[in-house]
């Protein structure tokens, strides 16, 4: 599972990368994490806000802040 989170590197942006290696850890999947921090590869997705996070090149959230419980979601197989 390739997870990618965008966003230039803000509070946001990291908290979010903080909550899904949680929940990452919590299912006990393998998992390969990406921060794309440069704008010409953010917007080669279709999100109009960032943070946004990225599962298998499938967006799941952007311009928000997911819960835990939906990040868990995501992420299950």
């Amino acid at each position: 599972m390739l997870i990618k989170i965008l966003g230039t590197g803000c509070a946001k942006c990291n908290r979010l990368e903080q909550l899904t290696r949680e929940a990452v850890a919590e299912l006990g999947i393998e998992a390969t994490f990406e921060h794309v921090k440069e704008m010409d590869r953010i917007m080669a997705y279709p999100v109009m806000m960032t943070p946004a996070l990225v599962i298998d090149e499938a967006v799941k959230v952007s311009g928000r802040m997911p819960s835990r419980e939906e990040i868990v979601g995501w992420l299950k197989p």
